[in-house]
């Protein structure tokens, strides 16, 4: 695999993890469009590593509070921010584990991996987050999340594994309908992200060693450093600029690739 190649992917991981553009899209979209070899699962748990440890450095005052919490967790309570904040995690987290599963028994998340669809969900979940950034109000934050907050953004979660929906743009997508204003909105679904990031690391981590696939370490760990490097950049500024700027840009730029996308299927 060429330098130039891995830096592809690593950059394209890292720069679309935690934006609302669907990152496993451009992934997909990659081999497919360019002729390139795809980069294998070695690369894929590694750039997932990269960007794991991005959320967590950006969010390490969140992920403290939540793993501080997880001892009293596990004696049943919830009293505690920690505590409740890792329980609602760990609940926003079920949905898509178990549907995961579903589309990795039945075959279906190999059968869903085409351009048709993806452009249509870049085209049809891009509209759908612009409807509810636009109509949803401002008037909830991060320490407002509740139960029923947690289980409604999970089943966000679990439609954003058909490529293209976008992880992120589903789950603020969710956000927004329930209330949360736009940085909250991309907070909860950052810190949502490091749960799944980690079921779906260690699930590819898993195949990897199944398969025996060691001998990439070297441009697996060359892969990782960049993807970190590069979500860290994206997620900083897509929390700055939130701020002042809706999700407006990234939905302009969906919708331009789903059109794009669906002209190359049925062109």
């Amino acid at each position: 695999m060429s330098l130039f190649h891995l830096l592809l992917v690593a950059i394209l991981q890292g720069l679309t993890e935690f934006l609302p553009v669907s990152s496993s899209a451009h992934l997909i979209l990659l081999p497919s469009l360019t002729g390139m070899e795809d980069q294998g699962l070695a690369i894929d748990v590694a750039v997932h590593v990269g960007t794991l440890f991005a959320v967590v450095l950006y969010f390490r005052s969140d992920v403290a509070l939540a793993l501080r919490g997880i001892p009293r967790l596990l004696r049943g309570r919830t009293d505690t921010p920690g505590a409740k904040l890792a329980f609602l995690l760990g609940v926003a987290t079920i949905p898509v584990v178990i549907a995961g599963f579903i589309l990795a028994v039945t075959g279906l998340e190999e059968r869903m991996r085409s351009i048709a669809v993806i452009g249509w969900t870049m085209l049809i979940f891009g509209v759908v987050l612009y409807w509810a950034d636009q109509k949803g109000a401002e008037v909830r934050e991060t320490g407002d999340w509740t139960l029923r907050d947690a289980v409604i953004m999970g089943l966000w979660q679990a439609v954003a594994l058909i490529p293209g929906t976008s992880r992120s743009g589903a789950t603020i997508t969710g956000a927004r309908l329930l209330g949360y204003r736009r940085p909250d909105a991309a907070r909860l679904s950052m810190l949502m992200s490091i749960p799944t990031i980690v079921a779906s690391g260690a699930l590819l981590g898993i195949r990897v060693a199944h398969e025996g696939d060691w001998s990439m370490m070297r441009d697996a760990s060359i892969a990782a450093a960049f993807a970190f490097v590069s979500a860290l950049l994206a997620l900083t500024l897509m929390m700055r600029l939130l701020q002042s700027v809706s999700f407006t840009p990234y939905v302009i730029y969906r919708v331009i690739l789903g059109v794009v996308l669906l002209m190359i299927a049925y062109g």
